[in-house]
């Protein structure tokens, strides 16, 4: 998760990304003879202070669920999580029944708040998920004899 972070932040600043805020209301100056600008549009909670492309959120996401994936040597474990978020929200337990749902639910939270866009947070869930895969096929592996996850360091 670590790695993914430095490689989420590097791309942040490398590609200096607008967010959707940004580019909704100002539709009308991006250049783009097909685009008008929105000024009354707002996201459902307060963008963040930096660029768009990629999400931390999904990264992040994506390393520690691929992980697990790689641990339980299976995607379809059914778990639960619950919030800690003290915002505008109340506690809240969310079940899912594979590592990749929540991924994917994390994606769709992040567009629907419209703090980002899907390309960003796709590219993201895949680079947390390339990151994961490298850190387990050349240091996490299994000992000999304790199970057999190699046909998921190919995938």
């Amino acid at each position: 998760m670590g790695d993914t972070l430095i490689s989420v932040w590097d791309a942040k600043f490398h590609y200096n990304y607008w967010r959707p805020f940004t580019a909704i209301r100002n539709g009308n100056v991006d250049g783009n003879p097909n685009t008008t600008g929105d000024d009354a549009w707002d996201s459902l909670i307060l963008n963040p202070a930096y660029p768009d492309y990629t999400s931390g959120a999904n990264g992040v996401s994506s390393s520690a669920m691929f992980s697990m994936e790689h641990f339980f040597e299976t995607d379809g474990v059914a778990f639960s999580m619950t919030t800690t978020n003290t915002g505008p929200t109340t506690l809240d337990t969310r079940d899912y029944a594979s590592f990749s749902q929540a991924t994917q639910e994390v994606v769709d939270a992040r567009v629907l708040l419209g703090i980002h866009f899907r390309f960003a947070d796709e590219a993201s869930r895949e680079l947390g998920k390339n990151i994961s895969k490298w850190g387990y096929k050349n240091y996490l592996r299994r000992l000999k004899g304790k199970g057999n996850s190699d046909e998921l360091a190919r995938k």
